[in-house]
């Protein structure tokens, strides 16, 4: 059975990722709070990845970093602050945890690593200008370290549309926004975190040993399909 370390996996996409995985691999949750389910493959440490120190493990097989941010406001009103804390979330945090695990990567039998993207970071939209320079952080780190890391680690994101999350409750939060939103995708529909969490496990998978470098676009049509 392969070992999953999840970072930020107690709410939204990460513990989706977390409810799916637990039958099949050995998963071990970092965040800030325990989720709320409970599994014999399932072991937690309670650690917040931007202050405290990372716990020491013996072996893992993938690495999914999955904390972020949405902070929407227009250029006016985001300060310089706000951009170095969408950065540390999305992308030194993502850092972090790679050069803590990536010894024991290199260890192990086809090892992955998979990031979080934003369809913001290639679609102009307005309000996104400090998550979409994070996430765009995120996708170049994501190319070069597939180049730096090849042929051992296969390294990959997703970026995700808007989804059902706690984390996007804002733009979510009346029957008016909900249907202006999926009216706005040519699949007239948004994401659900079980979606998201269907395509980790695909990525992370033995299927998937020839993908590397990739960002793969969640997007219901979005950013790909004009109609």
């Amino acid at each position: 059975m392969k070992t999953t370390v999840v970072i930020g996996g107690s709410k939204g996409i990460g513990n989706a990722i977390v409810s799916l995985l637990k039958d099949n691999h050995n998963v071990i949750n970092v965040s800030r709070t325990p989720p709320e389910i409970t599994h014999e493959n399932l072991q937690h440490y309670t650690c917040d990845i931007l202050t405290d120190e990372l716990p020491d493990l013996e072996h893992i097989d993938s690495l999914i970093y999955c904390p972020g941010s949405i902070n929407l406001k227009p250029i006016s009103r985001l300060s310089l602050d706000d951009f170095r804390t969408d950065f540390e979330i999305n992308v030194l945090g993502a850092v972090k945890a790679i050069q803590k695990y990536l010894p024991l990567l290199k260890n192990a039998q086809h090892p992955s690593i998979l990031l979080f993207s934003t369809v913001a970071a290639k679609l102009g939209m307005p309000f996104h200008a400090s998550i979409a320079t994070a996430k765009a952080g995120i996708e170049g780190l994501v190319k070069s370290l597939a180049a730096e890391l090849a042929p051992t680690i296969r390294v990959n994101a997703i970026a995700p549309t808007v989804t059902d999350t706690t984390l996007a409750a804002k733009l979510l939060r009346n029957e008016k926004m909900v249907e202006n939103i999926k009216d706005r995708h040519p699949l007239k529909k948004f994401l659900v975190p079980q979606e998201v969490a269907e395509m980790v496990r695909f990525l992370i998978s033995d299927r998937t040993t020839s993908l590397t470098g990739q960002i793969f676009e969640m997007d219901c049509g979005i950013v790909s399909v004009k109609i």
